[in-house]
């Protein structure tokens, strides 16, 4: 199994982006992980695998329900973070497709917002399934398509700012892609031998500060940090100028962003 264009992109997108996250977007990423542990059915003394824990957000909870965990992350910032905030977790460097655990390995295996970010999401599942025991349970999360309030926001900033959307990142391969809707979902667990799938759609309201928002692009985290950062400083200051403009619908009484968005929660046990 070989990396890719799109994950060779994602690698160097993340590299030494942990602590960037962990302040901007971090927190929008936290609201399913809950829902997530429940679906993978995680409890005191599940072995479980947390894969692509970031700053070990899934992990921590996990922990705090007396899970054994394993964390799982192809960046090393996000492990240092993560190592510290689930010090209890076996932390570990690990890049699907590939994952350096025996078949069976675990009880339950989870990812969350992780399948967005490789190049072939049928291989990944199907390694993910791998190290399961039969009678485990296998849960992820996505981001939907079309994307919901929060994340289109920044499309629509960059369209009123005249940014063109670039055209040079790569993508995952048509073959290998999927839609990214609850049906599609489905299907690529199912593709990759998983049965009796259930998908979910999760919504809530995810509140932060203007400036929190700001801060994940500004540093270069996801599509819109990609594109920001190619510009110059007068092209900038016009993409802030209507970033303010576009986010004060959504204010709350005291500055604060309300801002509405949805994820995809799949689960399917594994035979």
């Amino acid at each position: 199994m070989t990396s890719t264009a799109f994950d060779d992109h994602e690698r160097l997108q993340w590299a030494g982006k942990a602590a960037a996250y962990r302040d901007s977007f971090a927190a929008l990423c936290a609201y399913p992980a809950g829902s997530l542990l429940d679906a993978a059915e995680v409890g005191a003394g599940v072995r479980v695998l947390d894969v692509g824990t970031g700053t070990g957000t899934v992990a921590a909870l996990a922990c705090a329900r007396a899970a054994k965990v394993t964390a799982v992350d192809a960046e090393p910032s996000m492990l240092a973070i993560a190592g510290r905030r689930a010090p209890d977790a076996e932390t570990r460097h690990a890049i699907l497709p590939h994952l350096p655990f025996p078949a069976g390995s675990f009880d339950a295996v989870v990812a969350n917002f992780v399948i967005n970010h490789v190049g072939d999401p049928e291989a990944a599942v199907r390694e993910m399934r791998r190290v399961v025991r039969p009678g485990g349970r296998l849960a992820v999360t996505i981001w939907p398509y079309p994307p919901p309030p929060a994340q289109q926001l920044w499309t629509t900033i960059f369209e009123a700012a005249a940014v063109p959307r670039p055209t040079d990142l790569p993508r995952v391969a048509p073959e290998k892609d999927f839609a990214r809707d609850a049906d599609g979902l489905a299907g690529l667990l199912g593709r990759a031998g998983l049965g009796d799938v259930r998908c979910d759609t999760i919504t809530w309201t995810h509140r932060t500060h203007p400036e929190a928002w700001w801060a994940g692009p500004a540093n270069g985290i996801g599509t819109a940090g990609t594109l920001l950062l190619r510009q110059d400083q007068a092209t900038i200051a016009r993409i802030r100028h209507h970033y303010d403009r576009h986010t004060d619908a959504y204010r709350d009484a005291g500055g604060e962003l309300e801002l509405p968005t949805a994820a995809l929660l799949a689960v399917a046990p594994v035979d």
